[in-house]
């Protein structure tokens, strides 16, 4: 593979350039200069062939140095322009890819070079991953649904007037004339212009004079939402042309963009000879989205591969999708409100905050949503709900929540937005019940999910990741160790999930009973133990019904020795069978019924049997919303896991029984929480702003 230079000292003359973030990452650069007087530099970089990068071009030749043309990478950001850094840029040390009067990198590639078996496995791994999740170079604007298709549909993209790729593209006719050749060629068909997103925004004009007979889209929507309802694409050498490509459907070109005259397009521009070759997608793929554009890691702003990224924008535009248009979250305290904003963030999410529905009322618009903690039924706000035809959505914390316990006031890396009810009332389907009754799951995902599971273990994460190191059932000599849950008993899993066995001690009392010859643990709540919660269970009657009692030892420790778990609810059971423990369920948590655990009282929507990975797959991979701790962004339950695990072992991690220290640490995370909100507020303004 022809390799680009790597310069260890790069000079910028732009101060636009010089703003850009994580620069050096994306150049493999160890120092910047910014208009050095002296040669002391290796390369110059400037943004493409601008009218501004005349000077640093000129440094260059005159130095004897490389000039690098940058440009935003085909997988930039969520949102466009200044409103979000890239996260994705390429580096051309011989021209740049829109340019076709002349060569560039990613066509000396294409014309020149092969392709190793590795990566065109990535690449086909990374066409099935683009066409899954739809990703386009900004990914903020909805799905468009374009109607019933009742003929063939043809859709002509539109670029901005004056763009360099149109005046270094070769473009053969101009775009009235593209539409024309469009309309006789497709004499039946409905063309439909999809306007380009600048012009929506009104920074930039367009090409469209005349509009007759033809469909135009002239509101936001997400290329792959268009794609997925057309036959035929046709541009002048917009990008777009490259993701119609990608999603199958075959493409005319007016101009030459960088993917024309490989033999994948119809060429209706001068394709310059250099471009001989036949090469597929995949080696498209290969070459433009794994050599030639450059990543950095949103956590980090290191260099990382496009699996990263893809992975980051996937879940950025997920969520920020779903929770599109205004968000109203009724009752919500002033703690928790410091930390919810991130869980519904979205390009075109408003979140608002009211402390009751009468308040909440005036907020609501068209396609508005209530969000509320827990499963309380409010009857005036599902009156309000009702009068204004919006939906209720239930929240809670997810499954990989915090170092830390969250009555002592600390957010959490992880929540649930449930659109039905909530997992732990068995009374009412909620959308893990659904994903576990109904979704399949491929063969990647089952496969993440393993992983997943897998790194728990060795870790020992569980929900709070509190307690200290210590062995546990060291006198259970040949025994067999049932491990005993006690819960939180005025938990609402407890109040809505037990049809009997309700209290600590009636769960103990049934355990013993059960396993009568078993070395019994028991161990409390983290939040009994530390006097935040009701659940203690009289020391002598743990005496008698438990072999041992373990206050403070951590949740790993107590299943690395138990052969068997019994609970009511409890969380644990779910982390039990994570280390594919037998698990006693009396009540109905979410994890009952699916043919992995004993239960007290079989559900009866429940008849669908799953493997432990499907579990996996629907409880910790689609079902929560995970926020980084570091950006402050969705992020994925891998990332999480690194933070929890940098976390734990901290003072954080240690439970406090005296009062004092309790409401000390309680405040802290006030304050520390508060000030994330602000920050969270004011980036939502700026974002709008823009």
């Amino acid at each position: 593979m022809m390799e680009p230079p790597q310069p260890r000292t790069v000079g910028i003359w732009s101060p636009g350039v010089r703003r850009v973030p994580h620069l050096a990452a994306f150049l493999g650069a160890e120092r910047l200069r910014f208009r050095p007087l002296l040669r002391s530099v290796e390369a110059w970089a400037g943004w493409g062939r601008k009218p501004n990068t005349a000077r640093p071009r000129a440094r260059a030749r005159r130095e004897g140095v490389p000039y690098l043309g940058l440009e935003d990478g085909f997988l930039r950001s969520v949102r466009r322009g200044a409103a979000e850094p890239p996260l994705s840029l390429v580096v051309d040390d011989v021209g740049i890819y829109y340019d076709a009067t002349r060569p560039s990198r990613l066509e000396r590639w294409l014309a020149e070079d092969d392709f190793e078996g590795g990566e065109l496995a990535r690449a086909e791994a990374l066409i099935r991953q683009l066409r899954k999740t739809g990703l386009s170079k900004y990914n903020h604007q909805p799905d468009l649904d374009l109607g019933p298709k009742k003929r063939e549909r043809v859709l002509v993209v539109d670029q901005t007037a004056g763009d360099q790729s149109l005046r270094l593209g070769l473009c053969a006719v101009d775009f009235e004339a593209l539409l024309e050749t469009a309309r006789r060629e497709h004499p039946d068909a409905e063309i439909v212009v999809k306007t380009h997103p600048d012009v929506l925004a009104g920074a930039k004009r367009g090409h469209l004079e005349r509009a007759g007979g033809v469909r135009v889209v002239a509101e936001p929507a997400h290329p792959a939402s268009l794609l997925a309802q057309v036959d035929r694409v046709w541009v002048m050498t917009s990008q777009m042309g490259f993701e119609a490509l990608v999603h199958g459907l075959p493409v005319t070109c007016f101009g030459v963009p960088w993917y024309a005259g490989w033999g994948l397009t119809d060429d209706r521009g001068a394709i310059p000879p250099r471009r001989g070759r036949t090469r597929s997608l995949t080696e498209l793929v290969a070459a433009a989205y794994l050599r030639y554009a450059r990543y950095v890691d949103p956590e980090t702003g290191e260099r990382c591969e496009v699996e990263r990224v893809v992975e980051h924008l996937d879940v950025q535009r997920r969520c920020g999708q779903a929770t599109r248009g205004t968000v109203v979250c009724v009752g919500f305290s002033a703690w928790k409100r410091g930390f919810l904003p991130a869980f519904l963030e979205g390009p075109e999410t408003r979140v608002r905050f009211a402390a009751n529905a009468r308040k909440a009322a005036p907020h609501l618009g068209q396609g508005g949503r209530l969000v509320v903690w827990g499963t309380g039924r409010d009857h005036e706000l599902a009156s309000v709900a009702r009068q204004r035809d919006v939906p209720i959505w239930r929240m809670e914390d997810g499954f990989l929540r915090s170092v830390g316990l969250g009555s002592d006031l600390y957010a959490p890396a992880s929540l649930v937005l449930d659109q039905r009810g909530l997992y732990y009332d068995p009374a009412t389907p909620s959308d893990l019940e659904v994903l576990l009754q109904e979704a399949e799951f491929d063969e990647t995902e089952l496969a993440r999910a393993a992983r997943l599971r897998q790194r728990i273990v060795a870790s020992g994460l569980s929900k709070y990741n509190v307690g200290r190191r210590r062995p546990v059932a060291e006198r259970a000599t040949n025994r067999y160790v049932v491990l005993v849950i006690g819960q939180v008993e005025d938990d609402a899993s407890i109040r809505l999930g037990c049809l009997d066995v309700r209290r600590n001690e009636e769960l103990l009392r049934e355990a013993r009973r059960a396993r009568p010859d078993a070395f019994v643990v028991y161990k409390p709540h983290p939040d009994v133990v530390s006097g935040n919660r009701r659940g203690e269970i009289p020391p002598a009657t743990e005496a008698t019904l438990a072999d041992e009692v373990v206050r403070h030892a951590a949740l790993a420790d107590c299943l690395a020795v138990a052969d068997e778990v019994h609970t009511m609810t409890s969380l644990v059971g779910f982390e039990a069978l994570l280390r594919e423990l037998p698990v006693v369920a009396y009540g109905q948590p979410f994890y009952a019924g699916w043919g992995l655990t004993e239960d007290r009282h079989p559900h009866p929507r429940r008849t669908r049997r799953r493997t432990l990975d499907e579990l996996v797959a629907a409880a910790l991979l689609r079902y929560p919303r995970y926020v980084s701790r570091v950006t402050d962004r969705y992020t994925t339950p891998e990332v999480v896991i690194d933070q929890l695990l940098e976390a734990r072992g901290g003072p954080d991690s240690r439970l406090l029984r005296s009062w004092p220290a309790r409401q000390l640490r309680k405040g802290r995370n006030v304050a520390r929480y508060g000030l994330r909100s602000l920050s969270l507020q004011l980036r939502e303004v700026l974002h709008h702003d823009r």
